[in-house]
């Protein structure tokens, strides 16, 4: 993934010591957000007292939206498809829209009934325990296959920064201990605190990268003359089946990252309706210094480096920097830069996954076992839940096969179902519990059938026409609520006429 064209390691000794220095510092920072923690609770532990600024939230939803992806899968995408890539700038400003559309209100309520966990909306605005333990699972299932998903990249990435001097294993239970250490010392504070080091060094790495590459190979306009030469096929306007894809991929991005629990948990712990606001407007911009450097540097990879099959486009970012330091030394500490602003990517999203996944088993289910447990006790209880979760986790990176990979294709598929229970219920007063937990039940069912048909002999496709299963799932789930629920309103109409 990020061994240059050789095979040889990225970091040296010196690059080593500094990404280490860099590790050691985050645990520190764990620690700070301990020493200011003001009460033993599942509000502060969880939410960082409800007391994140604007800076810190802006930083802390930047880290958590990007991930190592950003700089590997990105560039290899940009690579293959060319200007069609474009279109993943929309699909992450969508993310933002999403947010619009859903974060006043659930910031507002999450303060006036003191929720901790997304599992607490919906528990208080449908009173069914049903569907909040069906929302809930389907929040889980979506982190774990993040986690797993990510903790393998991170093995990756340092196996092969690394020259494989670190191993794969020694890698995921290294980052992995350091994680659970930093979040179990200072909950969200921590989470947060740490992710404005990392959300500064991931932004950092995309802009100097950029201009550093754009300052020896040209600048956009300067690439595009090239590839409208060698790379005809860049400039083909894309067919029906291919735009039924982008926007399929567009609501699907939309519907399913805005609810992830942990982003949900950052609306909750704005410190004002004015700092959430501010970091929002700031977040829509975000992607046209994070993504569109990196679209830009598979182009230029396109453009000097062409014929390249899949994997090798995505080791595009290092054979471009290796080449640019043999030219010019004194930008060797680019590498550096590269190797900590993708471990940061990844961690920001590990950590804030595993807090998310920790309040979700503390609050939804285990307080609801044994509602009159003291805050110490619950906070006790998530802390240790975190470090069996990372565990379990990290063992699965290593052990299982990289089929494995196919939950993260999945699991924006299966979570998106969730959304009409958070959207709909935010803005539909007369949507019922029932209605809701029809449309979730028939959006999974749609789901699953569309992506595993074929591997239990069922004749269908996985994508129709080019749209996600996801997506024809979330149809029927939409569909099956409206129809319900004016069944229901039309019962209820019909008794209360009876009864009169």
């Amino acid at each position: 993934m990020l061994a240059d064209a050789s095979g040889a390691a990225l970091l040296g000794p010196g690059g080593l010591v500094a990404v280490g220095v860099y590790l050691v510092a985050l645990v520190g920072v764990g620690i700070a957000g301990r020493m200011a923690r003001e009460q033993d609770s599942l509000n502060d532990f969880y939410l960082g007292g409800r007391n994140l600024g604007f800076f810190v939230l802006l930083l802390t939803l930047y880290a958590t939206q990007y991930s190592g992806l950003t700089f590997v899968g990105f560039v290899g995408q940009s690579y293959r498809q060319g200007y069609g890539f474009l279109q993943a700038i929309p699909f992450t400003m969508s993310i933002v829209g999403a947010y619009f559309v859903i974060a006043p209100r659930l910031y507002r309520l999450s303060g006036s009934r003191g929720y901790i966990t997304p599992g607490d909306f919906v528990q208080d605005r449908y009173e069914s325990s049903l569907l909040t333990v069906l929302t809930t699972l389907v929040f889980i299932f979506a982190l774990a296959s993040y986690i797993l998903a990510n903790l393998k990249a991170m093995g990756y990435v340092v196996q092969e920064a690394t020259g494989g001097r670190v191993s794969m294993a020694q890698a995921i239970i290294l980052l992995s201990l350091l994680m659970v250490v930093y979040e179990t010392l200072g909950g969200m504070r921590g989470v947060a605190w740490t992710d404005v080091i990392q959300g500064t060094i991931l932004l950092l790495g995309c802009v100097v990268i950029f201009f550093a590459i754009a300052y020896h190979y040209g600048g956009p306009s300067t690439i595009a003359g090239i590839l409208q030469t060698e790379r005809p096929e860049f400039w083909r306007p894309p067919d029906l089946n291919a735009k039924c894809k982008w926007l399929s991929t567009l609501v699907l991005v939309a519907t399913g990252v805005s609810i992830y629990p942990h982003a949900v948990q950052r609306i909750y712990a704005a410190k004002s309706r004015r700092a959430l606001r501010r970091s929002l407007q700031v977040m829509i911009f975000m992607p046209l210094v994070t993504m569109l450097p990196m679209i830009y540097i598979g182009w230029v990879g396109a453009a000097y480096f062409p014929g390249l099959g899949k994997s090798d486009s995505e080791k595009v970012l290092p054979m471009v920097l290796n080449e640019l330091f043999e030219i010019y030394p004194v930008f060797q500490f680019l590498l550096v830069l590269l190797v900590a602003a993708i471990i940061a990517a990844i961690m920001s999203t590990v950590d804030s996954a595993l807090l998310a996944i920790s309040s979700l088993f503390t609050q939804d289910f285990y307080r609801r076992v044994l509602p009159a447990a003291p805050q110490n006790r619950l906070t006790r209880v998530g802390k240790c839940f975190s470090w069996v979760l990372m565990g379990v986790m990290a063992y699965l990176a290593i052990r299982l096969p990289q089929t494995l990979w196919r939950l993260t294709e999945i699991k924006l598929e299966v979570l998106c179902q969730a959304a009409p229970t958070m959207f709909l219920g935010l803005h539909w007063a007369r949507v019922g519990a029932k209605s809701i937990v029809a449309g979730l039940v028939v959006g999974l069912i749609v789901t699953l059938t569309l992506l595993f048909g074929q591997d239990l002999g069922v004749s269908v496709s996985g994508r129709p026409w080019g749209v996600h299963a996801g997506i024809w799932a979330l149809a029927a789930n939409v569909l099956v609520v409206w129809v319900h629920s004016i069944f229901v309103s039309r019962q209820l109409t019909r008794r209360s006429q009876e009864s009169a």
